[in-house]
């Protein structure tokens, strides 16, 4: 009699060299220099702010963390094969995003291109999307199905599953209940995990890695797996002999790993809140109205937009758009209003 964890087994690791060779035929990322995208005017910052802005819209049309993964995917390849300029950034991010989830998202959960449109908030025309989605397919040759960090993290979670049943109490077996915490370090205590909820955070947590360029140096296989060793440092006593068995299936340099992990423990704690620990707070309501009446009063703004020289590639991109139109004063390509609305309460520290 066939064992089933063995077969399940057999067929993950042939999951996981598949996206292997994938990832090595196809990934590529752009190279910063001097605080911008070589060759462009698209800043680092602009990089993050665009990456967080897809996050946002993902949530926003309901896709799968696959879809946002692939998203920044495309376009990180398109602009390590193009130069674009910080106005276009937005239509590129947008039409990236929309042909990750033509791939893997239901009809139903898409929709159309307009609604979409009109959901995100943005002025862009259902013709400008499509000529963009032409764009970004051909020069990706239409080849756009490439190994995402995400893959990775849902791969060797169940590696771990099968292959090292006694972590099942700590990980989770299952995907039954996926919550979505806010925060990507949510969840630092390491109690027992109700099934599926190890594998979200690991999840939540390589989408905002996604958004730091330093990090995208790393290929998604060793992202994943540095989050994943970080975590497995704190919930088993035996995570040494779990990373080596992940590494050596991996196939992941030993010293490049060191680097990367090094460098995303660094990342995730510098997005975590200081606070004291055991500390206690209360609820003060007459600081919420004030700051309330505050937020109503104040005025928007809005940065200046930045210009960059064309070149052959620009050919398809001044189709989308008036080119001799005078670029609306100190608008950036992709500022959202932000409302001015605490998403908490303001809280004190209990008085003895």
């Amino acid at each position: 009699m066939k064992n089933p964890a063995a077969a399940e087994s057999r067929r993950l690791l042939g999951l996981l060299e598949d996206a292997l060779v994938r990832e090595d035929r196809l990934w590529k990322v752009p190279v910063f220099k001097s605080g911008h995208i070589q060759g462009t005017d698209i800043s680092s910052s602009q990089h993050r702010e665009i990456i967080l802005w897809l996050l946002d819209m993902n949530r926003t049309f309901q896709f799968c963390p696959e879809t946002f993964a692939l998203g920044v995917c495309v376009l990180n390849r398109l602009l390590s094969t193009v130069k674009a300029q910080p106005k276009y950034l937005k239509c590129v991010a947008f039409t990236s995003l929309v042909l990750a989830a033509k791939i893997n998202e239901e009809d139903e959960v898409i929709g159309s291109v307009g609604e979409l449109v009109a959901q995100s908030g943005c002025h862009f025309s259902t013709a400008e999307i499509l000529r963009m989605e032409r764009i970004i397919l051909d020069k990706l040759h239409w080849d756009l199905y490439t190994s995402t960090p995400v893959d990775f993290i849902h791969i060797f979670h169940a590696l771990l599953v099968f292959g090292h049943p006694h972590l099942i109490p700590s990980i989770g077996a299952g995907s039954s209940w996926a919550p979505d915490p806010e925060s990507p370090t949510a969840g630092t205590e390491h109690q027992k995990r109700p099934p599926g909820l190890q594998a979200a955070l690991w999840t939540r947590q390589v989408q905002h890695c996604m958004a730091c360029h330093q990090l995208w140096q790393f290929k998604g296989s060793t992202l994943a797996l540095a989050i994943i060793t970080l975590e497995l440092e704190a919930l088993t006593p035996d995570w040494f002999s779990v990373f080596t068995d992940l590494l050596k299936k991996a196939q992941v340099d030993s010293s490049e790993f060191i680097h990367c992990k090094e460098m995303v423990d660094e990342y995730l704690h510098s997005l975590e809140f200081s606070l004291p620990p055991n500390a206690v707070y209360i609820f003060d309501g007459a600081q919420l109205h004030e700051e309330e009446a505050r937020g109503r009063g104040r005025p928007k703004l809005r940065a200046g937009e930045q210009q960059a020289d064309s070149d052959d590639f620009y050919d398809g991109f001044g189709r989308l758009y008036d080119e001799e139109a005078a670029p609306e004063a100190g608008k950036r390509p992709f500022d959202s209003p932000k409302q001015n609305v605490s998403p908490c309460p303001p809280l004190h520290p209990a008085v003895n």
